[in-house]
């Protein structure tokens, strides 16, 4: 019987702890979400951001070499390459994409943008 009282304080104890830890944890969390980066980490991260994009850019090159018309690769590289602003880049494979697809009028629109920016410039 002595057993019981004891269970339930130890039960009361490891729940308090828990939830102790987990409220720290979290507070934790957020107060670094909030902190401002310092301007190492953000060029860091753009630098992260474009070798990704390159990579991603290579990629998709590789595919179209052995699959010219792969509409999937078109548009990533498209993509990619306008997340890069690379307009004047972006535009041949916009073009192809165009010539295959002549019924997409999103396709035609956004040729029309990228041309405008690459005359642009």
């Amino acid at each position: 019987m002595s057993q019981k009282p004891i269970h339930r304080i130890f039960t009361l104890v490891s729940m308090s702890m828990f939830a102790g830890s987990l409220l720290f944890s979290t507070a934790q969390l957020f107060s670094s979400a909030f902190e401002q980066q310092p301007v190492e980490d953000v060029a860091t991260a753009a630098e992260l951001r474009e070798s990704q994009l390159k990579a991603e850019e290579q990629g998709y090159e590789l595919v179209l070499k052995r699959e010219p018309k792969n509409q999937l690769a078109l548009k990533g590289l498209v993509d990619t390459r306008l997340q890069m602003n690379n307009s004047k880049g972006a535009k041949e494979p916009l073009e192809k994409l165009v010539k295959l697809n002549p019924d997409r009028r999103e396709y035609k629109m956004l040729l029309a943008q990228v041309k405008q920016r690459v005359d642009d410039r």
